[in-house]
């Protein structure tokens, strides 16, 4: 079900909510991201690498940033009103038939439990409703996520290496899902 409250869409299912994020949410998504950073990308990047790629795309001003430049978060909530997850992505994306999900992390205690789903589920929706007819996003070639978004039927279109500065580069697969 989902419920219209001015420009927020709040979908509930069962025990959760899924909430628009905005300004006031960017503390929730600074602290998933301090949680799941680590646990996901320690086995894969340097502590100071992850250390200045958080600070590089989730600093309060960063995440301000894509807020004003129309990107779109939606925040995963349990029964008790607590943070699990949340998702970023932007609709018209270099095209006006493609959407990029540019963020997608849950805290790691409770992965596995159909939260990333229901979130991509959300996202996917939101796209389709816009009249987008694409879904593309980048994954770290090594991050096992990319085994998730497969499995939800994005296929690999090709690998791309970008410059992030200090000397730092993300190796990543660009995947694509039709919708």
């Amino acid at each position: 079900m989902v419920l219209w409250r001015g420009t927020s869409t709040f979908y509930y299912h069962c025990s959760m909510a899924i909430i628009h994020g905005g300004l006031q949410e960017i503390p929730l998504i600074q602290t998933i991201v301090a949680a799941t950073w680590p646990a996901t990308y320690g086995e894969i990047l340097s502590a100071r690498q992850i250390e200045y790629m958080i600070d590089l795309f989730y600093s309060a001003d960063a995440l301000r940033e894509n807020l004003q430049a129309g990107h779109s978060f939606l925040i995963y909530l349990d029964t008790e009103g607590t943070a699990l997850g949340f998702a970023g992505f932007e609709l018209n994306h270099h095209n006006p038939t493609q959407a990029k999900l540019h963020k997608l992390y849950v805290l790691p205690g409770t992965q596995g439990k159909g939260i990333g789903r229901q979130l991509l589920d959300a996202v996917r929706q939101k796209v389709q409703d816009a009249g987008q007819t694409h879904l593309f996003l980048n994954v770290n070639r090594y991050n096992k996520a990319r085994l998730f978004y497969e499995k939800y039927g994005f296929t690999i279109a090709r690998s791309e290496d970008i410059d992030i500065g200090d000397g730092y580069f993300m190796n990543d697969y660009i995947m694509e899902l039709a919708l």
